[in-house]
């Protein structure tokens, strides 16, 4: 069983920092593994329903030895389209046990670039915004109830090649 360490109430957007970071990474990887407790198993595509929520959508977009990206989201169907928000890809460490979002840019605003110069670290107001956002976010969907059971179909498991 994966125990999770809360992050400190402390941690708020004045006192981000690239050690905040990494423990908000580590939380984040607790929050996931709680969700996802046998990620190993899973088939590529799990949706987690639970009744009075919107349906948690769960797609595995590569494994590799010591990692697991995932693309995290609620889909909402309008018509012939569906939207999905949020839309999230994250990328799980194992072996470091974190997991941050990626693949999300943030535009350049000054509050952004003051806060890096004073900081030292250039996107690290951007990194810290996206994962608090999943921070809260999975916080959220676990007091909903959401969990991804592990599919019996062996042949809806994809396994990657990492050196290919």
């Amino acid at each position: 069983m994966i125990l999770e360490r809360p992050l400190p109430s402390h941690l708020n957007a004045r006192s981000v920092s690239f050690a905040a970071l990494m423990e908000m990474y580590e939380s984040n990887y607790l929050r996931l593994r709680r969700l996802c407790p046998d990620l190993d198993a899973f088939a590529d595509a799990q949706v987690s329903r639970v009744p009075g929520a919107s349906d948690l959508h769960l797609t595995v977009l590569e494994r590799t030895p010591y990692t697991t990206t995932v693309r995290l989201t609620y889909e909402f169907a309008s018509g012939d389209q569906t939207r999905r928000q949020p839309d999230l890809t994250i990328r799980m460490f194992h072996d470091a046990r974190q997991a941050e979002v990626v693949g999300r840019y943030c535009r350049r605003s000054g509050q952004d670039l003051s806060l890096d110069a004073r900081i030292g670290v250039p996107g690290l107001a951007c990194r810290w915004r996206h994962n608090r956002f999943l921070f809260k976010w999975l916080g959220f969907c676990l007091t909903q109830g959401h969990r991804f059971q592990v599919s019996t179909s062996p042949s809806s498991r994809r396994l990657v090649d990492p050196l290919i």
